[in-house]
Order: C-alpha cells, then sequence, then structure tokens
C-alpha cells in the first residue's frame, strides 16, 4: 500500500482505495450556488415592541428622577434658611500702651458655622480628658502612618529609576 496517494494522490493507487474512492464518489461535496425560488414571500411585519419598550423605560426613568428631584429639593429647603452665624469677636479695651498682637489669627478669630436645632449635651471633664487623650492617639496614628506611607512611596520611586535607566 502506498500511503503517499492517501494524503497527497501521487505514487500509484491501491485497487481497493481505488475500488472505495469510486463507491463513495456519489457522495462527494458539489458546491453550487444557493438557489431560492422566486415564490417565498419575505414578511415585511415589523414589530415595534422593543422601541416601545426602551420609550417606556426612558420615560419611567425621567418620571422617576422629577420626582426624587422634587422630594430633595422640598427636604433641603429648612436647610437652606438655616443661617451660618459667626461669632461676633470680643471687643476690648485697650489701654494705648498695650500692643498689638502679631498673629491675626487672634486679632479676628475664624467665623464658626452653629446649627441652631441641634441640642447641647453635657460632657464630664473626665469624658472630655478621654476624648482629648484620644484624638491625641489618632493624630499620633494618623502622623505615623503618613510618614510610612511616604518612605513606601519613596522607595518604589527609587527602585523604578533604577530599572529604569
Amino acid at each position: 500500500m502506498n500511503d503517499d496517494y492517501l494524503w497527497d494522490k501521487s505514487g500509484e493507487p491501491d485497487p481497493e482505495i481505488q475500488q472505495l474512492e469510486d463507491i463513495l464518489g456519489t457522495l462527494r461535496y458539489r458546491p453550487r450556488p444557493l438557489a431560492i425560488p422566486d415564490n417565498i414571500a419575505t414578511p415585511r411585519r415589523r414589530s415595534y415592541f422593543p422601541l416601545l419598550a426602551i420609550a417606556a423605560s426612558l420615560l419611567l426613568a425621567l418620571l422617576a428622577g422629577g420626582i426624587w428631584l422634587r422630594v430633595r429639593s422640598r427636604t433641603e429647603s429648612p436647610k437652606q434658611e438655616a443661617k451660618l452665624e459667626a461669632p461676633a469677636p470680643k471687643v476690648e479695651e485697650k489701654s494705648p500702651a498695650v500692643e498689638l498682637p502679631r498673629d491675626k489669627s487672634a486679632v479676628n478669630p475664624p467665623a464658626v458655622a452653629t446649627n441652631k436645632h441641634r441640642k447641647r449635651s453635657v460632657v464630664s471633664a473626665a469624658e472630655r480628658e478621654e476624648a482629648l487623650v484620644a484624638k491625641e492617639q489618632l493624630m499620633l496614628a494618623l502622623r505615623l502612618t503618613s510618614e510610612k506611607l511616604s518612605l513606601v512611596q519613596k522607595k518604589t520611586q527609587v527602585r523604578n529609576q533604577h530599572k529604569v535607566g
């Protein structure tokens, strides 16, 4: 048996292979153009359901947005009416011999916003001291974290410069 004939039809064919080719030759693929009969009519009916669904969803979204904005503006109206009050700077009678401090923040204290509707809570001295200690610990932790992040950023910049250069 000649293997070359099976792959590229070169060489002499084997009689058994030749007989199989003759028998199966009638089933061989023969390309031909697609023939569409003229009597088949394509339906021209168009479905408007997808367009209607899109339009309805857009209308619903606009309606929901309008309702949300109206409710939001009604709830924010009282908040807008509340005015920020700055405490009036204390005017003290000064003798002519007293010099003004050079620090401008001492002369003009910053404006502080107050909330009229908030009730003041009474905090004991011990609770206030505990809160101040907790604040200092938090500030220390934040400073430490900031320094560590800065150090890591510097190290990564140096490593990236060495790789590029």
